[in-house]
């Protein structure tokens, strides 16, 4: 089994987190400092997470507020 990389694991844990509702649309997620302890990575790859999230159109960085769900959920299959 290949083993996933940090960013993919950490964008599948918060896009479970939104698709659950843990996450609502509008929620603030916790800052980089926060995910970067809560998964045992460095910056990086939290960050790359949000880049992969944020194309996907599931969250949105607000210049020196932080990162947020967006509105739309994506439907569950």
């Amino acid at each position: 089994m290949p083993r996933i990389s940090d960013r993919q694991r950490i964008a599948q844990d918060i896009r479970d987190k939104i698709a659950s509702g843990e996450y609502g649309p509008g929620a603030k997620l916790p800052s980089l400092r926060e995910m970067s302890a809560h998964y045992k990575v460095s910056a990086e790859p939290v960050r790359s997470a949000l880049l992969i999230l944020q194309a996907e159109g599931l969250v949105e960085g607000r210049q020196g507020k932080g990162v947020y769900v967006t509105g739309s959920r994506p439907a569950a299959d």
